[in-house]
């Protein structure tokens, strides 16, 4: 984070309202900051007449500032909403406020108690990327992206009925209301969006008009004697969509799916193969992500998916053992890696801090360099796949064939398992059995885990291997052998275990000796480019696979944008990181498989 930023971006004035200490200008109408939402963006927008009849509403804003825009909507949409209806809203805030500041400023309107603490129950934070709000008692989620607005315009992949234009005043942020800005705001609009906002500034009208919109004046609110509104020609056109989906795979992907697929109101059967042993299945398992100290799309991506995770995670009961790990140093560049790490935006901020060697022996008895991960956590698999799969239908699916608009899953013997209007393969390794282009290469690993052994707990840490707490003991790993299928646990990877571990925490190592070692072999499956495979590929199911061994991390955030892409939503990834994981890649891929 940029330590010459302003640490708040308002300041309070002796009035009591709240000012941008960027800007210059309230963040609310004097008069009624409440009222001036309902006449300008609600109304402006044709709200909540326009709600009828619509499966999903989408709602864009610039400008998220306390939360009051989105709060008025959520309070509405509530009241009017059509049955089984979602409300899907994307905001941008390029100078977020702290939760506190927030409440501060929304306790102005009890009216809206409801909606305002559930916007602070889930205030998102201050990292730069997407963050995704649930609000299930609402029906509805809120995407903030937390970025520049050209950037984040460009980085949505939807398309919003209506467009609440709540930036500063165009006289003191001008940035805002380019042409540029609204032009992009006119290409993530539906046909016959409406658009709204306070000003009707000659250019903010010109710009508008210029991006396609047709305008009329309309009467202001208090101080101010206009307002504008704005519309686009013709009228979105609703596809249809399925209603019931298929998971080929019981592990944390089709967990992550099956808990996605349902809060969108899908009608979901896992088919997890008897025989098949998921990596998942570890008593306990690591949430990190894939530390890049250049940044980039790749790093970006971890740590949004990070970010997700640990916060379902933390909502899931008795799924977290453990908070925080440690990365130790395994090379001389790694301290500085560390510090350039800890300086990226796109973690919020403190969660990840440089240890040095005294303070990490402080924590964990070893005296080395070390990385602080705030977030990262230490979870218990077998409890998030029970509390968000449910039941499984035991069966190993060995074809699939289309059937009209929906898929036919069959058995080896040709018989019927089940019918489905889409079909997601998320048995890693094993998808390559359905797909034989998917370019999956499986890697075998064994975790090694002693029970009873004495307190204090180990602390988290990953260091080439890992070691992390258990229930009643502690758990540490893993092999890698590629290419190697058999899922038998073998006495000689305990010892390689043993010797990794030993490498990283001799003390632990040394505490382990003699103890009774049980262990799990399981296959994980990796791509060439060591990324995932997240959406859809031509004429063929939906794939959640190749997650590698950070499953655990990417698996929920993968699974929302698997599902939103399937109904033809937005999505909670912005466009650059889509284009990573997205299974186009598949002719490179495939043919650097084959070399």
């Amino acid at each position: 984070m940029d330590p010459t930023a302003p640490s708040s971006p308002l300041v309070w004035r002796e009035d009591g309202l709240p000012q941008s200490s960027l800007y210059g200008d309230v963040y609310f109408s004097s008069v009624d900051g409440l009222a001036e939402t309902r006449a300008v963006f609600l109304r402006g927008c044709g709200l909540p007449e326009r709600f009828a009849g619509r499966r999903d509403f989408v709602v864009g804003e610039l400008g998220f500032g306390s939360g009051l825009n989105i709060a008025a909507l959520l309070d509405l949409w509530r009241r009017e909403k059509p049955d089984g209806a979602r409300l899907r809203i994307f905001s941008i805030e390029a100078h977020p406020l702290d939760r506190e500041e927030a409440a501060r400023i929304l306790a102005h309107w009890p009216e809206l108690g409801e909606a305002s603490q559930a916007l602070l129950d889930a205030w998102p934070g201050r990292a730069r990327g997407f963050h995704r709000v649930d609000l299930p008692g609402f029906d509805a989620v809120l995407d903030l992206a937390v970025m520049d607005v050209v950037e984040a315009l460009e980085a949505w992949d939807g398309a919003a009925d209506a467009w609440f234009l709540d930036g500063f005043s165009p006289a003191l942020n001008p940035a805002m209301w380019r042409e540029e800005v609204l032009a992009a705001v006119a290409a993530r609009s539906a046909p016959g969006a409406r658009a709204a906002t306070f000003t009707v500034a000659g250019a903010v009208r010109r710009g508008l008009q210029a991006a396609g919109f047709e305008i009329a004046k309309r009467p202001g609110f208090g101080r101010k004697r206009e307002r504008l509104e704005a519309w686009l020609p013709g009228q979105r056109v609703v596809p249809s969509r399925p209603q019931s989906l298929a998971i080929i795979g019981g592990g944390i992907a089709g967990a992550a799916l099956a808990r996605a697929a349902r809060a969108e109101g899908l009608s979901v059967t896992v088919i997890d193969d008897p025989d098949g042993v998921a990596a998942s299945g570890n008593p306990t398992g690591l949430v990190t992500p894939a530390l890049d100290a250049g940044g980039g799309p790749r790093a970006a991506l971890y740590a949004q998916a990070l970010a997700r995770a640990t916060a379902l995670y933390a909502a899931t009961p008795g799924a977290v053992v453990a908070r925080e790990v440690l990365q130790l140093a395994n090379a001389e560049r790694d301290p500085a890696r560390f510090a350039a790490v800890a300086l990226q935006d796109i973690f919020e901020p403190g969660a990840m801090t440089p240890l040095d060697p005294a303070r990490t022996e402080d924590r964990l008895g070893e005296a080395t360099p070390a990385l602080a991960m705030a977030s990262a956590q230490v979870v218990e698999p077998p409890t998030i796949r029970a509390a968000w799969i449910g039941g499984t239908v035991a069966a190993r699916v060995a074809q699939l064939e289309r059937d009209g608009d929906a898929w036919r899953l069959l058995d080896a013997a040709g018989g019927l398992i089940l019918r489905a209007d889409a079909v997601v393969l998320a048995g890693g390794a094993a998808s390559a059995a359905l797909d034989p282009a998917l370019p999956l290469r499986p890697v075998r690993g064994q975790a090694s885990w002693a029970s009873g052994v004495a307190t204090p707990a180990p602390a988290p840490a990953a260091f080439g291997g890992y070691a992390i707490p258990t229930r009643d003991g502690v758990l540490f790993g893993a092999t890698h052998d590629r290419d190697q299928t058999a899922t038998d646990v073998r006495a000689e990877d305990h010892l390689r275990n043993l010797v990794t571990l030993a490498k990283g925490l001799p003390r632990l190592a040394q505490r382990l000796e003699g103890k009774a070692l049980e262990g799990r072999a399981a296959l994980r499956a990796t791509v060439p480019d060591h990324l995932p495979l997240a959406g859809a590929r031509a004429d063929g199911p939906w794939l959640l696979t190749g997650l590698g061994s950070r499953g655990l991390c990417l698996a929920p955030l993968l699974a929302e944008h698997v599902i939103a892409g399937l109904l033809g939503v937005p999505s909670p990834l912005p466009r650059q990181l889509s284009h990573l994981v997205d299974p186009a890649r598949f002719d490179s891929l495939a043919e650097a498989a084959s070399v």
